[in-house]
């Protein structure tokens, strides 16, 4: 895919400022190729068309919990999504919203269906059923003229994209195998996250998880000591892989560990990719995260390439939703 050269950037809003929407907001802020001009919480939102005072966003969200107290082009809205789809000059959204309910995502894309807003949207959805709602959208998306890319974080995202690649190597794909390891200071900063993964535990589910108060899911991580242990998630990246037809769903698997308490990664995240070769031979790829990068380096830093990708895509009248598995991110300068 060639890039066409733009003499401006792209005018990019974060919806969710929590810990995955503040670390995006970081990781925009030394990119000259896209600018952030809005982003939004459940409480307001703030906009500037010529670019946000990143700091005195995150400082003001976790002083008062809203970034729409900003005395500066802050608004505070009980309906802050649909006010900045409508106030708000944007070329791309990140969705860096907690999918609970498991509807919300399909329901906030039909917000901007509705809107008549035209442009690239980008999420990091984990469960397969979220993004199959999604694609019950595809052809509304694709006359609405919006360019959606689903699942594009790190799993499903960063490693689904590596397994597409992977599997060229081979004649068959027996299997895809999604390990990965996340190591946080403090489960606070990550809630919507934490919530998301204890709704994969044996027990529980979306509207359980949803319905914990905070206390609640800090006695379940103390009998756990911080450990959250997945296995055979439901996640996406099997949908994903299937619809890029690299192999049937069955025969992707994910797990993982979630540390709450220790920035260090419990495990190394690693994809795995089995097959047999035109010769024959059984083989195993392996792709493997260095220990170093965050969850939300390799979560902000893919969706953002996708939505470079996904403005290429937009700009030469391609819309409808598209997967981390089927196009490839852009890096983003």
């Amino acid at each position: 895919m060639i890039i066409e050269k733009t003499t401006s950037p792209i005018k990019v809003g974060v919806l969710g400022f929590g810990g995955l929407g503040q670390a995006a907001a970081k990781v925009l802020a030394p990119k000259a190729e896209m600018k952030l001009v809005v982003v939004a919480d459940h409480q307001g939102y703030v906009y500037d068309s010529a670019g946000l005072n990143i700091d005195a966003a995150i400082s003001i969200y976790r002083d008062r919990h809203s970034v729409g107290y900003l005395a500066q082009n802050g608004t505070l809205s009980s309906n802050s999504i649909q006010d900045v789809i409508k106030n708000a000059a944007v070329d791309g959204y990140f969705l860096a919203l907690p999918n609970l309910p498991n509807t919300f995502m399909a329901d906030v894309a039909k917000q901007f269906i509705q809107s008549g807003w035209q442009g690239v949207l980008v999420d990091a959805l984990k469960r397969t059923s979220a993004v199959e709602q999604l694609l019950e959208l595809q052809s509304d998306l694709q006359q609405a003229g919006i360019t959606y890319l689903t699942g594009c974080g790190a799993t499903p995202g960063l490693l689904t994209a590596a397994a597409a690649v992977a599997a060229q190597s081979y004649a068959e794909i027996h299997s895809v195998k999604i390990t990965f390891g996340v190591g946080i200071a403090n489960w606070e900063a990550y809630r919507a996250t934490i919530r998301e993964d204890i709704a994969h535990m044996p027990g529980y589910n979306v509207e359980t998880a949803r319905a914990m108060t905070d206390q609640e899911v800090a006695m379940l991580l103390d009998k756990t000591d911080g450990i959250i242990s997945l296995e055979n998630m439901e996640h996406a990246d099997d949908i994903m892989l299937e619809l890029a037809g690299i192999c049937s769903r069955d025969r992707v698997t994910v797990g993982g560990v979630v540390d709450t308490r220790n920035p260090k990664k419990p495990l190394s995240t690693n994809v795995k990719i089995t097959g047999r070769t035109f010769e024959g031979k059984i083989s195993t790829h392996t792709f493997t995260l260095g220990d170093e990068t965050s969850m939300a380096a390799n979560v902000c830093g893919p969706a953002f390439g996708y939505l470079k990708a996904g403005m290429a895509l937009n700009c030469r009248g391609i819309t409808g939703l598209f997967t981390a598995a089927e196009i490839m991110p852009q890096f983003v300068k």
